[in-house]
């Protein structure tokens, strides 16, 4: 199968312009584009191009205010910053408060910021790795829909729940996780679906509450399941704490009740908290950090993003890769023809 190189702003300009034809503003397109972007820099299939059609049909169903433009409420004289997104994407409510977040965080060693009343449609890896960029740790969370079975349930409770953490004393690329609390992330497995494969074990049951390795079974009446079991059930439990009741916004029950079963993107808020490590008075974080990280090394353990870093160092010389035929669908897309999906 063939495949052509792209550069980033190429790739980025081409999936902005299909979103504006989505029915986005360009702003909000702009965006959104950027995040899905750099998921397709690191090889990250299931939050790159894959996501616009979803993105489209989330816009035309009207779940997303496409022109939204986001409000930021700067609470004085305190670590808090808040960004009602005002129904459209995360993405543009995210850059609204980044700055103002990172100067808050510097002022006073801690800050939050509580993203309401938008869509989360991306990847929480780009946004703390930007505050690892200005020196700062970083940890983001939210919920989504109801797609998961806590542990010992049989039906859908709780989020996909994505959790994310930067630490930025690498002396190179930061440390930096991302993932689902659930075995993997919905995505992933809607990825089996169009492929026609059969699911992982322990990925999923259906909706009798028994195991099962059918991806149609488990998207559509089933439910997914947390990782390690009652542990992952209580982060994901967690997180609908601080990333809904906290803030004031939905819990992925709630999330699922607003869709009203058109399975269309998930809205909810998002809480992102920073930290700066010279609050702390730390002089040597970078050698500290490195003490640790360099046993990975020596030891052949696998770092968290080791694989995300080499596909971005590939992409950044080569460009990024794309088929033949998604290049094809691409340009279709941006005549509006959203009849094909990208995969």
């Amino acid at each position: 199968m063939e495949t052509v190189y792209l550069t980033f702003n190429e790739l980025q300009k081409l999936v902005s312009e299909i979103l504006v034809v989505g029915g986005l503003s360009k702003a909000q397109a702009d965006a959104m584009a950027t995040v899905m972007t750099t998921a397709e820099q690191d090889q990250c299939k299931s939050h790159g191009i894959y996501r616009i059609l979803g993105a489209v049909k989330s816009i035309q169903g009207g779940v997303v205010e496409g022109h939204a433009e986001p409000v930021l409420f700067n609470t004085p004289n305190k670590p808090i910053v808040k960004v009602d997104a005002k129904g459209g994407f995360a993405p543009l409510a995210f850059d609204c408060g980044f700055d103002v977040l990172v100067e808050k965080t510097k002022q006073y060693g801690i800050g939050a910021m509580a993203i309401n009343n938008c869509v989360h449609f991306s990847a929480l890896w780009p946004e703390v790795e930007r505050f690892a960029a200005k020196g700062l740790a970083a940890l983001a969370m939210c919920p989504s829909a109801a797609y998961v079975a806590p542990a010992g349930g049989i039906r859908k409770l709780l989020g996909t729940n994505p959790f994310a953490f930067a630490w930025p004393c690498t002396g190179g690329n930061p440390y930096v996780f991302d993932f689902a609390t659930s075995v993997a992330a919905r995505g992933e497995v809607e990825l089996y679906r169009l492929k026609q494969q059969e699911l992982p074990d322990g990925w999923g049951i259906d909706s009798k509450g028994q195991p099962t390795k059918n991806p149609e079974a488990v998207l559509d009446d089933g439910a997914l399941l947390t990782f390690g079991g009652y542990k992952g059930s209580a982060f994901s439990t967690m997180i609908e704490l601080l990333a809904g009741v906290l803030i004031g916004d939905f819990l992925s029950i709630e999330s699922s009740e607003f869709d009203k079963g058109r399975m269309l993107a998930p809205r909810h808020g998002e809480l992102i908290i920073a930290i700066s490590p010279d609050a702390f008075g730390i002089t040597d974080a970078v050698e500290h950090t490195q003490r640790l990280l360099s046993e990975f090394e020596q030891q052949g353990a696998r770092l968290p993003s080791q694989r995300r870093y080499k596909e971005r160092e590939k992409s950044m010389l080569k460009g990024i890769p794309i088929t033949q035929a998604n290049v094809e669908r691409l340009h279709k897309m941006k005549t509006g023809d959203f009849s094909e999906n990208v995969f």
